[in-house]
Formats: C-alpha cells, sequence, structure tokens
C-alpha cells in the first residue's frame, strides 16, 4: 500500500556520487561511436484546444487570438539552436600533481596551448590545436616521460595533421610505443609502461584518445560525460579481445601480471605485446570525438588515482563548487587533489583540467517535486495506531 505526496524532496543535494552517464549520439554536442543517450531531454506539453465552443465568433477569435506560446517556443528554439551554432570555447587550463602514498612520483602530464607552434610548426589551419595529456606510469618513469616527451611531437610531424586528426593521434600513439621499444633495447632501465589519455580542441571539436585507466569526464550543464573508458581486465569487451589474442585474466590483472589492458611500453615483459595480430596488451588508443556547445563547462582528466575515490560525478559537483567560489582553474585541480588525499588515496595524483568559459559555471536551480513513498501495510497499521494515542 502506498501513501502518496508524503514528502517533499529538500533542494540542493549535493556529492551524490551518480552512476555513469550515458552518452550522447545525436545533434550539436553529440559524442561520435557512443550509445544514444537515454537521459531525459527537457520535453514540453502543448495544451492546444483544437475543438473551440461553438458559441465562440470566429472573426473575433481570428482578431483577438495569436498563438503567443507556439512563437516564443520557436524563438527559443531558434536563439538557442543559434547560441549552439556560434560557440566558441575560450581556453583555460590549469593542471595539479602529488605523489600521493607511493614512494616515487611516475604521472606526468603536458598541457600545450597551441601543438603546432610549440613545435615550430607554421599553423596548417586557420585555429589553433590545443594538446593536454596525463600519463600514468607503472614500472618507473621513463615510459611516462617518454610519451609525454615523443606524443605531441610526433603527431604534428605527421603529413596528415590537422586534418585527419583522428587517423594521425592513433597512428602516433602506436610509433611512439614502438620507438619506445627500441629505446628499451638501448637503456635497459626504460623497461616500464604507462598509460596515456590525451584530449585535442581544435575549435570546436573536442578528441579524446586513452590507453589505460586515466579518464576524461566532460561536464555538460552540470552532467558528468565520460569521454573514455577505463582499460581494466575486469572490462567485458577488453577481456573478450584479450582472449581473442591469446591472452587471460588471472585474479583481476592481465596475464596475471598487470593491472590495464592498453598501455604504451611494457616491453620487458613477455607474452604481453608478442604474436603476429599484437599480444593482449594494446597501445592503440580508443578515440572518442564530440562537437563542444555552449554548455559545455569544462573537461576533468585524471590519473587513476583520482577516480579511486571520485566517481565521475562527484568530481563535476566538486569542481563545480570550487570554480564557482574562486573561478581558478588550476586552484580547483589543487582542490580536487588535496580532497583526493584527504579521502584516503593512496596512488600518484594527477590532474589537468580545461575550462571552456572565461565566467564560472552557472547554479544548477533544483526544482522541488513531489514523490510517491511506500509503507508496508502493517507499517500503515503502526501509524494509524500511534496518530490515534
Amino acid at each position: 500500500m502506498c501513501v502518496q505526496d508524503a514528502e517533499q524532496v529538500s533542494e540542493g543535494m549535493e556529492d551524490m556520487g551518480l552512476p555513469r552517464n550515458d552518452d550522447y549520439d545525436e545533434g550539436e554536442g553529440s559524442i561520435k561511436s557512443l550509445q544514444p543517450s537515454h537521459s531525459g531531454a527537457d520535453a514540453k506539453e502543448n495544451g492546444d484546444n483544437k475543438n473551440p465552443s461553438p458559441a465562440v465568433n470566429p472573426v473575433a477569435a481570428a482578431t483577438n487570438s495569436f498563438p503567443l506560446e507556439s512563437i516564443s517556443e520557436e524563438s527559443d528554439i531558434a536563439e538557442r539552436t543559434q547560441m549552439l551554432n556560434n560557440f566558441l570555447p575560450t581556453l583555460r587550463s590549469g593542471e595539479w600533481s602529488d605523489i600521493g602514498g607511493r614512494p616515487d612520483m611516475e604521472d606526468t602530464h603536458i598541457c600545450i596551448p597551441d601543438l603546432a607552434m610549440n613545435f615550430g610548426y607554421a599553423a596548417r589551419g586557420e585555429e589553433a590545436i590545443s594538446f593536454y595529456g596525463v600519463f600514468d606510469g607503472h614500472g618507473g618513469k621513463g615510459a611516462a616521460q617518454f610519451a609525454r616527451d615523443q606524443l605531441p611531437r610526433i603527431i604534428v610531424e605527421d603529413a596528415d595533421f590537422p586534418l585527419e586528426l583522428e587517423k594521425v593521434v592513433t597512428r602516433s600513439f602506436m610509433e611512439v610505443d614502438a620507438a619506445f621499444a627500441k629505446s628499451c633495447s638501448v637503456e635497459s632501465t626504460l623497461s616500464s609502461g604507462t598509460t596515456a589519455l590525451t584530449a585535442m580542441i581544435h575549435g570546436r571539436s573536442l578528441l579524446v584518445a586513452n590507453a589505460g585507466d586515466c579518464r576524461a569526464v566532460l561536464s555538460r550543464c552540470g552532467v558528468a560525460i565520460e569521454m573514455s573508458e577505463d582499460h581494466r581486465p575486469c572490462c567485458a569487451s577488453e577481456r573478450r579481445r584479450i582472449e581473442s589474442l591469446g591472452g587471460y585474466v588471472d585474479d583481476g590483472y592481465l596475464n596475471g601480471q598487470l593491472g590495464v589492458t592498453r598501455a604504451l611500453g611494457n616491453w620487458h615483459i613477455k607474452g604481453l605485446k608478442e604474436g603476429e595480430r599484437g599480444g593482449p596488451l594494446s597501445a592503440e588508443p580508443e578515440l572518442r570525438l564530440t562537437t563542444l556547445t555552449n554548455e559545455d563547462e569544462f573537461l576533468i582528466i585524471g590519473s587513476d588515482g583520482i577516480w579511486d575515490v571520485f566517481l565521475s560525478q562527484n568530481a563535476v559537483d566538486f569542481a563545480r563548487r570550487r570554480l564557482q567560489e574562486h573561478n581558478n582553474v588550476k586552484q580547483c585541480c589543487r582542490d580536487i587533489v588535496n580532497e583526493a588525499k584527504k579521502r584516503g588515496a593512496t596512488d600518484n595524483l594527477t590532474l589537468v583540467m580545461v575550462c571552456f568559459h572565461s565566467e564560472p559555471p552557472p547554479p544548477i536551480a533544483v526544482q522541488r517535486s513531489r514523490v510517491r513513498r511506500c509503507i508496508s501495510a502493517e507499517g500503515l497499521q503502526s501509524l494509524k495506531f500511534l496518530l490515534q494515542g
């Protein structure tokens, strides 16, 4: 038995730690190659009266009545569409890192406002391409630092840059991996591995490439949209890929040795990258592409130490509040890293944030609503007894 309208929901609930959001696949701000979103878009019901009363003078009605609501709706849609189409992000970035509870710092990161100019190349397009990356090393810091230094240069030097960025980025990840293998054969101390996540912004296009368990999360009107998937052995699609290439998962580890299923380096570990089709450990990144709109607020890129203690929506909520307080991107990164330490993070911590507006994110109005609360028949009888004294 249900008691309806028993209680109003309180406003302003914070840090709810919501689960991952479905990704969008339609219109402006869509994310390429992802499943359609089933989250609710704003919907309006039109109460059009199709059968006017016969007592009304049709001439007077035609003279005095105007479809004001319809005109207003069409105007709102047109203005919103124009605002989305004309949006050009104003980029502000910041970063912060901390050794955390580890004896050595194996994370590294990079922020380049203009990729071509940084390497002395003339711009091949009208708009600059910004480049951001987080690299989480394991078994040493050699692979992470190698990828940080070499990947941006190899991308710029590709003959198809910047016209075919998706192909260029994928190819560059693989080239960096092969180049690191050669370096390891010369200097054995470079025998290590690294995950890599990069984000490139070209005009309104955001391209995220990920190999490993770093994560990129986009805030769209305060809603967390994951722009990458954690490549871990527990991921069903990764496990199928691993097993098709002769690998296996043992106690949550790839071939019983590695906690990630995609990474650059690790050439010193036998059985991970050998084989005609390549081994179960892949350096090929997964790509996600979206068109930024005025509704997109910022992008968070973090090493896995951040996501050990933050859910994606939780991180977006936390970042929005900090930006609303001081609107300092670097300070916001520092706040998140420090909060991660307070929450008990034990890994290295690295965070890069890119904001798309000069103003802080606007407050989100939480509408009061009524919900249905259920109570058992026994509970209802007990309640009646207590009320009757």
